[in-house]
């Protein structure tokens, strides 16, 4: 049997990334499932702020080209 650990998906170590010439390199397990954290009632709140400008901003820009 080979001692080829890392390739374990049962494995919860969390294994540094190796690095190339063009920087770290992620495996698909330790780059997936990104998470928002919104901890405060402030960055909430400016969270929902931004997606509702973005939505406000669409709008006058479709109405603004006709």
């Amino acid at each position: 049997m080979s001692d080829d650990r890392h390739d374990d998906p049962g494995d919860d170590r969390r294994s540094q990334p190796a690095y190339s010439e063009d920087g770290p390199v992620f495996s698909a397990q330790q780059a997936r499932q990104g998470e928002i954290i919104l901890r405060t009632r402030t960055r909430r709140i400016i969270f929902i702020a931004g997606l509702v400008g973005i939505l406000v901003l669409a709008v006058v820009v479709r109405f603004a080209i006709g």
